[in-house]
């Protein structure tokens, strides 16, 4: 009963209700906006593959810049962030709607523009997300991230009826004028908050630094590059669903844009259902079996979408797989979000946003190939298969459940006294730590050492090294280098409070009379200038 309830707990703080309701408006003028761009591109074109490529446009921009988005959500004012992504979203909506009034839009500049606001999205969408931490505490998290799917499939259960019914009245341009304005309240909303920031104590990363420790980090978490792998399966059959949908209802069920528009609205109305029923779900089932159960749900789903001939049992096979489009989503969602530490949640976010809509990008592609050759009903059974294909993963790469670790920062490291200038650009920096180990203690010692060279690695660490003296075997040394000094600060700032167990247990090892003796030394190159002249040391950066 609990879990059930804690869906609808982060209602309890007023931002999350101001920010959630704007963005219900927000994300009823995308969908208007989707559903006016997919059935223009029907007026304009006869090729499946090309009305295909309307998803394809949205979701490439988030495979592509979304590990750069989610640098700059973790290193700069996530608000700001999202704020130039709705303005810039905002503007681009304009001209499209102008151009569409002006009968001047031709397949490739629809592509042109819906990749424009694709890019938007991708630099939106980890800040967004990475936010929901931001806005209500740890035990609220999996309920906002629930809410937030639950709002856009709200929205999708009425909002593409609304756009095809204004696409069928006043025509695309009005669909795209509706999504310009649709905006206004979320950038309000956005210019509202006053989050309140910690104090930034070391200067901000590099760009291609802090995109490249977003990956190294991901990379050296095997439950992180497990719901990577899940959800990029999961995307690249799934979207065949909603990249073909227009076809299907031109070409099957003799629809008109109010109809795909319904049709959109039934796979929202399903994945409602599927937000409801989380919480229910998570109580009596294991993460991996709620995403097998979704992928076969979503199979069936499509292969008697692809083979219907009947509106009315249309709609009704699309309600199960919103239902199971939502279930996997929101808990691969959650699963990137518990287990990431703050510091680099933005980029765990945006590489799994890049894993899941890069499978939905290639999968639009590869679908709409598939319709034009085949016809859109084997294509859709095909994508059920696929679909299968992912549910079989699940007995050799299971999802993991939700972490219980603490990956709140452990706050225990104290800037050392040194005694040389050192500017922050000082290094390279060269660590070592020597323990004391008994002989009957090594290999428990250099069991949580291969962890402990995880950890290092994965916050920063380089050139990571165990060390064992030859006159002394029971000394041992570990040994790791960092660039800079502040790089050298920011490593062990990275350190969680669920790596503490990891630095407990290997210090109950140590039989030395002292702490483990830590040695923080920069490195100096030697450099003869002449063969019968003294070396001296180079200035170090």
């Amino acid at each position: 009963m609990a879990e059930r309830m804690s869906v609808l707990a982060p209602f309890r703080h007023e931002t999350f209700r101001l920010l959630w309701a704007a963005t219900l408006v927000s994300n009823l003028g995308g969908l208007v906006q989707s559903v006016g761009a997919g059935w223009m591109m029907t007026t304009l074109t006869d090729s499946h593959n090309m009305v295909a490529l309307v998803q394809a446009s949205t979701t490439l921009p988030i495979m592509v810049f979304s590990i750069a988005s989610g640098a700059l959500a973790d290193n700069f004012d996530r608000r700001v962030v999202m704020l130039i992504a709705q303005v810039g979203m905002m503007l681009v909506s304009v001209v499209l709607a102008l151009m569409a009034f002006l009968g001047m839009l031709n397949p490739w500049l629809l592509l042109l523009f819906t990749f424009l606001i694709g890019c938007g999205t991708a630099l939106f969408n980890p800040s967004w997300q990475a936010s929901m931490g931001d806005i209500v505490p740890r035990q609220d998290l999996p309920g906002a991230v629930t809410l937030n799917s639950m709002g856009f499939n709200m929205m999708r259960s009425v909002g593409p009826a609304v756009g095809g019914l204004i696409v069928a009245v006043a025509g695309a341009g009005a669909a795209f004028a509706v999504n310009a304005l649709s905006y206004g309240p979320l950038i309000g909303a956005l210019w509202r908050w006053k989050p309140v920031r910690a104090p930034r104590q070391l200067p901000r990363e590099s760009f291609g630094s802090a995109m490249w420790a977003g990956v190294r980090y991901v990379s050296l978490s095997p439950n992180l590059t497990t719901v990577l792998f899940r959800s990029f399966l999961f995307g690249l059959s799934a979207v065949a669903i909603l990249a073909l949908l227009p076809s299907v209802a031109a070409t099957y069920v003799g629809g008109s844009a109010l109809a795909y528009g319904t049709l959109l609205g039934s796979f929202g109305l399903g994945a409602i259902g599927g937000a409801f029923l989380n919480g229910i779900v998570r109580e009596r089932f294991s993460n991996e079996v709620i995403v097998r159960l979704a992928c076969v749900g979503f199979a069936l789903s499509s292969a008697g979408l692809g083979f219907s001939r009947d509106l009315v049992l249309s709609h009704l096979v699309l309600l199960p797989a919103g239902a199971c489009w939502v279930l996997s989503l929101s808990l691969f969602n959650v699963s990137i979000q518990l287990s990431s530490p703050r510091w680099v949640v933005g980029r765990a976010l945006s590489l799994y946003q890049t894993a899941t809509f890069g499978g939905m990008a290639l999968g639009s592609w590869v679908w709409g190939v598939g319709a034009d050759a085949w016809g859109p009903s084997i294509a859709l059974a095909l994508s059920g298969t696929g679909m299968l294909v992912c549910a079989l993963v699940g007995f050799r790469l299971p999802l993991p459940q939700f972490s219980a670790r603490d990956l709140n920062p452990l706050n225990t490291f104290n800037e050392p006294i040194i005694r040389l200038d050192l500017r922050p650009r000082s290094g390279p920096i060269m660590v070592m730590i020597d323990y004391v180990i008994a002989q009957e203690d090594v290999p428990r010692f250099l069991q949580l050492m291969a962890e402990r060279r995880k950890i290092r690695i994965r916050d920063g660490a380089r050139q990571w090294g165990l060390l064992r003296d030859l006159e002394h075997p029971e000394v041992w040394t570990e040994s790791y280098h960092a660039p800079t000094w502040v790089d050298y600060l920011r490593h062990n700032m990275r350190r969680t409070k669920a790596d503490a167990e990891n630095i407990e247990l290997i210090r109950k090892l140590h039989r030395g009379e002292t702490p483990p003796k830590v040695r923080r030394m920069i490195e100096r190159q030697t450099v003869p200038l002449r063969d019968d002249t003294p070396l001296r040391d180079t200035p170090e950066v």
